[in-house]
């Protein structure tokens, strides 16, 4: 769900990717180092073939230098994604709850920028499209259900910050719009 420049007043998809860059990650360097003080914290040490936590922006910078190979999150795989498409179009007007707060972003980066640390990584890029498909199909059938247009609600929860930054806009100026066809109450009033 892109939207034009006009239409996004809030965070833009890059900058929820920069917020998600805050995730802490496994890494698996390919250096020997003690501990780093860094402004966001102090990570280390560092020493293969043992495991790190850092920053996924940390690990990013590594991995594009060559010193380390990215741990993927555990739900970062096959199965757990088939079951999660799985459970996502067997929920009808619901949403499922996803593995974390910043699983797009997340998901995203890693696949851009370590495909190889991946299992089949066209694959989960595959069922991610899929799983994200499904959810905003979701989103269009609520918005055009009749309990919105009454000026009901449209129930959200479990949405990610970048699905609901995407429907932000739209909802927003829909809502303007259709307060604006509704007659105000106290013209009614004086009709009677």
């Amino acid at each position: 769900m892109a939207l034009p420049k006009t239409l996004q007043p809030s965070l833009t998809p890059d900058e929820l990717t920069f917020l998600a860059e805050e995730e802490e990650i496994s890494i698996v360097p390919l250096f020997s180092m003690t501990r780093i003080r860094l402004l966001s914290g102090i990570y280390g040490s560092f020493q293969p073939p043992s495991s790190s936590k850092v920053p996924l922006w940390l690990a990013i910078s590594l991995k594009r230098k060559r010193k380390c190979r990215i741990v993927p999150p555990i739900w970062l795989n096959v199965e757990t994604l088939q079951t999660l498409l799985k459970n996502e179009k067997e929920r009808g007007e619901e949403f499922g709850r996803l593995p974390g707060r910043r699983f797009v972003e997340v998901s995203k980066v890693l696949l851009d920028v370590a495909p190889d640390d991946l299992a089949q990584p066209a694959l989960l890029r595959s069922l991610l499209k899929d799983l994200r498909e499904v959810r905003q199909a979701k989103i269009r059938l609520g918005l055009q259900s009749e309990g919105v247009m009454q000026g009901s609600y449209l129930q959200v929860t479990n949405l990610t910050p970048i699905e609901l930054t995407e429907l932000k806009p739209f909802l927003v100026k829909a809502m303007g719009m259709m307060q604006a066809l509704e007659p105000r109450r106290d013209e009614a009033e004086g009709d009677e």
